[in-house]
């Protein structure tokens, strides 16, 4: 579904991809871990072909993304919802019209098909009753969930989230984790998940790429990242917050 092929990118003169692969499946919850500045979210700008890369192929679909024209990329990205890290909703929008606001640019949905669409979404997050709010007035994790909810109102393949539990306490970050595994088992969805929240990569992946420095480290199964003798890995485990908690509990499951 989603693959990165011997990429190399560079920004400014420096290295920030350095030979980079790894491929997730239809249907999978692929999870970019590592600490920050280590790529991650420039793999996601390379998924949504917003960089291109000096050097190697991503391919979405099948399909090779890495020399499409703006807009073939906009066809691409018609099939994905994103979910920034600070939630980037619309201050002047209620929740309601954020959650809408794709299907309004996109046009082509009559008003009580669109109405219909924002309800069900913020429905899937818990947030109906809140489709009148304005952004100021909810929570950090309402505004994340909120950011769900627009990502996933034009029902796409595939869903891109950046940070998703950034600033959250455990109880939304949590909420979000649940969120992103029941796209996963009731919808299919395919996800990636970029983060260096342990206990959220160990929750939701079926796949890891870990990066250290641009460069994939580690590529695998959630069990294998535990084995692994890669010091960069390992130190980051480790020293993570609410890492041994995390493996803890996923060793004991072992």
């Amino acid at each position: 579904m989603i693959r990165l092929e011997n990429i190399y990118l560079s920004l400014g003169g420096a290295g920030i991809l350095k030979n980079v692969g790894f491929h997730i499946r239809r249907g999978e919850t692929g999870v970019i871990l590592g600490a920050s500045g280590s790529g991650k979210t420039t793999a996601l700008r390379l998924i949504l072909g917003l960089l291109k890369p000096d050097s190697g192929r991503v391919f979405v679909d099948g399909e090779d993304i890495t020399n499409f024209p703006e807009e073939e990329l906009l066809r691409v990205r018609a099939g994905m919802g994103m979910v920034f890290q600070a939630g980037a909703l619309f201050d002047s929008m209620t929740v309601g019209e954020n959650t809408a606001y794709r299907l309004m640019e996109k046009g082509g949905h009559s008003p009580a098909e669109i109405e219909e669409r924002v309800r069900r979404s913020l429905r899937f997050v818990g947030l109906e009753d809140s489709i009148d709010q304005m952004p100021a007035e909810l929570s950090g994790g309402m505004k994340k969930r909120v950011a769900i909810a627009r990502g996933i109102v034009a029902s796409p393949a595939i869903m891109l989230y950046d940070e998703p539990t950034a600033g959250l306490d455990p109880l939304n970050s949590h909420n979000i984790t649940n969120l992103i595994k029941r796209l996963k088992e009731e919808q299919g969805v395919t996800s990636v998940v970029v983060t260096h929240d342990i206990p959220l990569a160990f929750e939701v992946a079926d796949y890891m790429a870990f990066l250290h420095e641009g460069e994939v480290c580690y590529v695998g199964g959630t069990d294998g990242i535990l084995k692994t003798d890669m010091e960069c890995v390992r130190e980051f485990i480790d020293h993570s917050g609410r890492a041994d908690l995390a493996c803890g509990e996923r060793r004991s499951s072992i």
